[in-house]
């Protein structure tokens, strides 16, 4: 459904021009050379501090070398996978602890972020490797380790990418189908050889447009053509989405993303499963990670969702 609220739209938009209008705003023409990188590394997205640790995260290794961080409440309902977001080449699991731990004590769930390994040191398909990974251990340790089988998957931009992906692995590599609750997933790149709307959209100054998109997905599987780029096992918009679980997903009308969380939304429906899309009026992608009134709405909703995903 269409989230209308014209007190919001105005802020978003404004919010959208003084951005485009920063000299210092994060976005790249092309890929970033090694000082950006580790900027945006270190920050998140450039900022000027790292985010902050929060001592309810704790971290631990997994069998395998797969790093996780976990955030568990005194009441466990159930376990989100979070996969960080950062075009596969940066954030981190201890980049939003504030947010995780919110959700983790708000919505009753144990959090897992996975710290999966980053292109351009680590294309394709490690990131994916180091998320299905994740998944499986939690399908077989879950229970032992937070006393629920409940499992819920989402992540952010790639994460709802590698989200995606770490379900259909789940699916044709284990036979698995039906652990995972729902899936949460926010304006995610589905289709790596690019759809209408990353490759009309341009060179506006945004968090993401037509030319940092194409330079990511160089990063993320170098060396392949779109045809490459369009197999089901980078490209979850060709997949056969059959056995998927319910999933909300959310995307903004200024996203170049748009159309990946449109037809993803249709060809999810049309396999069997039910599908909450929220197109957010104004945003841009990543909105997520200011301080706007459709940001705070968003956690509460995600919240909301995970919380009743039976």
């Amino acid at each position: 459904m269409m989230i209308k609220d014209e007190d919001c739209l105005t802020e978003t938009l404004a919010f959208n021009e003084r951005f485009a209008a920063d000299a210092d705003s994060p976005v790249r023409r092309g890929a970033p050379d090694a000082t950006m990188l580790a900027a945006l590394r270190r920050n998140r997205l450039g900022g000027d501090t790292p985010p902050v640790r929060l001592p309810h995260g704790h971290d631990r290794v997994l069998a395998g070398g797969v790093r996780i961080r976990t955030f568990v409440p005194p009441r466990v309902d159930g376990v989100y996978l979070h996969i960080h977001g950062g075009g596969w080449a940066f954030g981190s699991a201890d980049g939003q602890d504030d947010r995780l731990w919110r959700l983790a004590r708000d919505a009753r769930l144990a959090v897992v972020s996975v710290e999966y390994r980053l292109a351009p040191e680590h294309p394709f398909p490690a990131g994916p490797d180091d998320c299905e990974t994740a998944a499986r251990w939690l399908v077989e340790n879950a229970e032992a380790e937070f006393g629920t089988r409940r499992l819920l998957i989402g992540g952010e931009s790639a994460g709802a990418h590698l989200s995606v992906l770490t379900l259909l692995r789940l699916r044709d590599r284990h036979g698995v189908s039906g652990a995972f609750r729902a899936a949460h997933l926010l304006f995610g790149p589905y289709d790596l050889s690019m759809t209408p709307s990353q490759r009309l959209f341009g060179s506006r100054r945004s968090l993401s447009n037509t030319d940092t998109l194409r330079s990511t997905y160089e990063q993320f599987t170098p060396g392949m053509d779109a045809e490459r780029r369009r197999d089901p096992g980078m490209s979850p918009l060709f997949a056969d989405l059959t056995g998927l679980p319910p999933a909300r997903i959310v995307v903004g009308t200024e996203d170049p993303l748009r159309d990946d969380s449109l037809f993803l939304a249709a060809r999810w429906r049309a396999a069997g499963a039910p599908v909450r899309l929220d197109v957010v009026a104004g945003a841009m992608h990543g909105f997520t990670l200011f301080p706007l009134t459709i940001t705070e709405r968003e956690l509460r909703r995600q919240g909301s969702f995970l919380a009743s995903a039976r």
